[in-house]
């Protein structure tokens, strides 16, 4: 009988790995071409702009710039379509891919993180900016919190990329925005978070 049981078990294993697969898609994001720009300062009125742009498959990439420092928000925001500012405090921008993690059950694929590298400028070598890994929870329609759950340092670590999608896996859909500390890798540069 327990030799029965066995391949049994390994059947019922087999099955539940196959019911939810984790994979990457990746998507462009280019300001001039990928975004329209739904808000903007006025003469006198500073330097911002509120952008949203193509994500992934009708999941949109929101960028708040203001004095060459960009938060981003990956997925479907708040109501008043105004996420929380997270941004590095030094000039930063975004990079040009978007890679997501994507939860497949069955028919059904929903992006829950995102990853972005992130340029920020160096106040000690301008021409040697910081690439830091910025990991996100995707905001979904029905709760619409996204935030960022963890910060990588890229420069000199070859292994930023995993420890990236590892975070992302492991934390990100259960991750509380605003309550739980995220996760620092590395000698980041400065970032914080400003509730509304």
């Amino acid at each position: 009988m327990r030799a029965l049981l066995i391949p049994i078990a390994l059947v019922a294993l087999g099955h539940a790995a196959q019911a939810s697969d984790i994979s990457s898609a990746y998507t462009d994001l280019d300001a001039k071409k990928d975004c329209v720009t739904y808000a903007q300062s006025g003469e006198s009125d500073g330097d911002w702009a509120d952008l949203a742009c193509a994500g992934y498959r009708g999941y949109p990439v929101l960028i708040a710039y203001d004095d060459a420092r960009e938060s981003l928000f990956y997925g479907f925001p708040p109501g008043d379509m105004t996420p929380v500012w997270e941004s590095f405090s030094g000039f930063n921008s975004a990079g040009p891919k978007v890679e997501w993690r994507i939860e497949t059950n069955g028919d059904v694929a929903v992006p829950f993180a995102a990853i972005h590298r992130r340029s920020v400028s160096n106040a000690e070598d301008p021409d040697k900016p910081a690439e830091v890994l910025v990991v996100a929870k995707v905001g979904q329609m029905d709760k619409r919190d996204g935030c960022t759950v963890a910060l990588v340092m890229a420069t000199g670590n070859p292994d930023a990329n995993d420890q990236a999608r590892r975070i992302a896996d492991e934390k990100a859909r259960a991750f509380a925005c605003g309550k739980d500390k995220r996760e620092v890798i590395g000698k980041v540069p400065d970032f914080g978070r400003v509730d509304n």
